[in-house]
């Protein structure tokens, strides 16, 4: 009797503790719970009719067409990775792919077609660095990348191949963001990176990303020295974001001493919700503030002399409110911001000015 109390009692114990073990497996989901579609940059959706075990598929189409009162003879859209062609129709993204989960390894592959598979990485050098063209092997893919998820803390992801990087609080599919045209500080950051990055949740709230890359938005590496970078974010609660991205490397082609320096930064707030309402459901808004610089080979960062160069540093800022109406079906977005650009650092080329200024980040 006393014998069966007390295996009884062992597997009342061991029961509880498998409770208790997958309980805390269960509760250590980062983000867990919170509402992030109001966010600009955030998939709206909250399910996929694509969904199974395995494998949630993804399909996206996206065109636009748009009309320039300054009549472009080349209908050549300037300063836009949105927008390529104006005056016409044209299909910016046509892509397919999804993401792929066994256990704990993870990937996910989205193919591109489109304007855009030649709008993004137009300024990117490094293809023609060497013997092979890189631009034909990953122009058509906009992420590709295998991962494995290590259980301690909240998870540690660490992933090898493309991905999307910050791209100054945008997402890079127009769908998900508060604007289809993203703004100039966007447009200057990068869109893709290519690489290994880490992604380390030591709390529910808060996620911590070394980068290992190529480069700033390249195939391949301009010179001999890889890029490093990171991304902080922590979301206090579901209606607070705080952003913090940090870059450093060697980008400009041809010039082994230049190196960047970039930090972007944003916060997001929603103050007001009311889901149920027949007007007025919700209302959020968004501040982004970017710095960065080149310095070596001919530029000087933030201070111009004699001896070392022109400055060439990048300072911009951007505001976004947005509201929404009829249980957020209908949403307005109103923002704008400001940019000081002295060495056309970062800038995407006009049509027909291709050769930058002496002090741009590209050689003549």
């Amino acid at each position: 009797m006393k014998i069966e109390s007390k295996i009884l009692m062992i597997l009342i114990v061991l029961n509880s503790s498998i409770v208790n073990a997958q309980q805390d497996t269960i509760a250590k989901v980062p983000f867990d719970r919170m509402d992030f579609s109001w966010q600009n940059g955030n998939d709206r959706r909250d399910s996929s009719v694509l969904q199974t075990k395995y494998v949630t598929g993804n399909i996206l189409v996206d065109a636009n067409a748009t009309y320039s009162f300054a009549n472009p003879i080349d209908h050549t859209v300037v300063g836009s990775t949105a927008l390529a062609r104006n005056n016409e129709m044209e299909v910016s993204c046509a892509a397919i792919g999804g993401d792929f989960n066994f256990e704990n390894a993870h990937g996910r592959i989205m193919t591109q077609f489109g304007t855009r598979s030649t709008l993004v990485p137009r300024n990117d050098l490094s293809p023609y660095r060497g013997q092979y063209n890189i631009a034909n092997v990953y122009r058509y893919i906009s992420e590709a990348f295998g991962g494995y998820r290590f259980n301690c803390l909240y998870g540690i992801n660490v992933d090898v191949g493309m991905f999307m990087s910050y791209i100054g609080l945008n997402s890079y599919y127009q769908v998900e963001n508060w604007e289809y045209q993203a703004s100039f500080t966007s447009d200057n950051t990068p869109w893709f990176f290519n690489g290994m990055r880490i992604q380390i949740f030591p709390c529910k709230n808060l996620k911590v990303e070394p980068w290992i890359i190529n480069g700033w938005q390249s195939y391949g590496m301009y010179n001999d020295m890889p890029g490093f970078g990171g991304n902080i974010t922590w979301c206090p609660t579901e209606n607070f974001k705080l952003i913090s991205n940090n870059y450093y490397g060697s980008d400009a082609a041809g010039f082994l001493g230049r190196h960047r320096f970039h930090s972007d930064n944003s916060l997001l707030g929603r103050y007001f919700q009311n889901k149920k309402s027949p007007g007025l459901s919700q209302m959020a808004f968004s501040f982004t503030f970017d710095i960065g610089d080149e310095s070596g080979d001919g530029v000087n960062g933030f201070k111009s002399d004699l001896v070392n160069g022109p400055s060439q540093f990048f300072v911009s800022q951007m505001f976004y409110n947005r509201i929404w109406f009829h249980e957020n079906k209908l949403a307005w977005t109103i923002g704008g911001g400001l940019m000081h650009n002295p060495g056309r650092y970062l800038v995407l080329y006009p049509t027909g000015d291709a050769s930058p200024l002496p002090n741009a980040n590209t050689p003549i």
